[in-house]
């Protein structure tokens, strides 16, 4: 009878959940994904990479906008000796006591079309003599229109024109990408946590049950039903199994304090992981999969900025083998020692500048054919790089497609698996409490236990991080069928 009531005690303590401390802050996956995408460390470098490349664009399209400048100097004072050449060739100093004053305000706007600029000026020159007469006059130039233009030279601005909107379409794909590489790093330590979780309990829950058959066996020898070496063994089993809580109590506060330094929780908050009950039913096709992934990835737009930046290089390298440029300026300016007078109509006479400048070389040993070639042979570098790149990518989708599909099957087999050993543990119990299989067959049949609730972690954790692996190669979410996407203009403001 005491032997039936101890057993009925195992039975019952075996079925029962280990408690918890209410004080744990409870996560679902959901939501250690939601905690790490806002306050993660990894996901604030994301925002600022993406805000750096924000700011770079505005820098860029600024630069197609006019521009509205002021310059002056107010005041120059001058009281020194200046020298001075006289009619008969020599030079004496004279003394300056001078006042000068000058302002200029300009328009600039940048011509993306030809790579010139064109400006709109109008100036003002103040000048008083201090000493004798004490003289003043002004000079003005009411309007001036000024044209600079490279002639054989590299256009910069319509380079850039093809390349930055390419560069920042990227790095908000980068972003988005970024963000779901927080996600897959979040799933790794959210199921190392879950796994350590697990470990524990199943190690509490060995060294009770081996606990209570040391104690069932002793009972048993006395009545001769076991060997020694029988309550020998299960003796051995419960001290192992007492070294291994503490060392899977160890793992657990390891894991704990990587995943909540990770989402960047208190220190000590304690965390307690709910384990997800299922996964979306999902089958991947590769060529649908391989085509998000080129609509929507960056590494597409990567490509098309690197081609862009190399055929940059080489037109550079071309421009720089001669050059000629035109500086033309029409306007008017007027002078006198009233301010009234230099803006008067009648007094007004032509100011016209033209002036082309060129610099040709003709003897460099080849040192601008060089950079050419230099150039030339970098672009095709990229592009066999390039080529490369492109098969590994699609490669790569290929296998993780494989892999994911192949999951689903796995995670089925593990889920059924995990079932039918807890099941025959259980059923193992009670016929080694009757005498009917030996120590060897419990050990066999606890072990099978762990390693399959271990591996009905390990396959789940597995079919989560392929997922998000996938969505973040394609920024599409294939559950939904959406494309991942942001508000950026409200994410850059924050």
């Amino acid at each position: 009878m005491m032997i039936k009531k101890r057993i009925s005690l195992f039975v019952l303590t075996l079925t029962s959940l280990i408690p918890v401390s209410v004080t744990a802050k409870q996560l679902t996956l959901a939501d250690a994904i939601n905690i790490a995408r806002v306050q993660s460390v990894d996901a604030a470098v994301a925002l600022n990479e993406l805000k750096t490349a924000y700011w770079e664009y505005r820098t860029y399209y600024a630069d197609l906008l006019p521009e509205v400048n002021f310059s002056g100097t107010i005041p120059n004072y001058n009281k020194r000796y200046n020298s001075y050449q006289q009619d008969d060739g020599s030079y004496t100093f004279v003394r300056n006591n001078s006042l000068e004053m000058n302002g200029q305000l300009s328009i600039d706007q940048n011509i993306w079309i030809t790579g010139g600029k064109l400006s709109l000026n109008s100036s003002l020159d103040y000048l008083k003599q201090l000493d004798g007469s004490s003289e003043r006059s002004f000079m003005s130039v009411p309007i001036t229109l000024t044209l600079t233009q490279p002639i054989f030279g590299i256009n910069n601005i319509k380079w850039k024109r093809r390349i930055e909107p390419v560069r920042y379409q990227e790095a908000k794909a980068a972003f988005i990408s970024a963000t779901e590489e927080v996600t897959m790093k979040t799933i790794t330590y959210f199921f190392n946590l879950l796994q350590a979780e697990n470990n524990v309990a199943i190690a509490r829950q060995n060294k009770e049950n081996a606990n209570h058959l040391y104690e069932v066996a002793q009972a048993k020898r006395k009545m001769g039903q076991i060997s020694e070496n029988e309550l020998l063994q299960l003796k051995l089993k419960a001290l192992q199994a007492k070294a291994a809580v503490t060392e899977s109590e160890s793992n657990l506060n390891a894991n704990m304090f990587q995943l909540r330094a990770f989402l960047n929780l208190g220190e000590n908050e304690t965390i307690e992981l709910i384990m997800p009950e299922s996964a979306p039913n999902l089958h991947m096709e590769y060529e649908r999969v391989l085509n998000k992934a080129l609509e929507n990835n960056s590494f597409a737009l990567n490509i098309r900025r690197r081609q862009l930046e190399a055929d940059y290089n080489v037109a550079a390298a071309k421009g720089n083998l001669r050059s000629v440029d035109l500086f033309t300026s029409v306007g008017l300016t007027g002078k006198g020692r009233e301010f009234s007078d230099t803006y008067n109509t009648k007094h007004l006479k032509d100011n016209q500048v033209i002036e082309v400048g060129m610099r040709i070389p003709i003897l460099d040993w080849g040192k601008r054919r060089g950079k050419v070639r230099v150039a030339e042979s970098n672009r095709e570098v990229i592009a066999s790089k390039i080529k490369q790149e492109q098969m590994n990518f699609s490669q790569n989708i290929f296998l993780l497609v494989e892999h994911f599909n192949n999951q689903a099957e796995q995670l089925n087999i593990a889920w059924e698996a995990d079932k039918i050993a807890q099941q025959r543990y259980k059923t193992s119990i009670e016929t080694f409490l009757i005498g009917k299989i030996n120590t060897l067959d419990l050990n066999d049949a606890q072990t099978s236990k762990d390693e399959a609730r271990q591996k009905h972690v390990s396959e789940l954790y597995l079919y989560w991080y392929y997922y998000y692996q996938i969505r973040s190669l394609t920024l599409y979410d294939f559950n939904s069928n959406t494309t991942l996407d942001a508000a950026f203009e409200k994410i850059i403001k924050q």
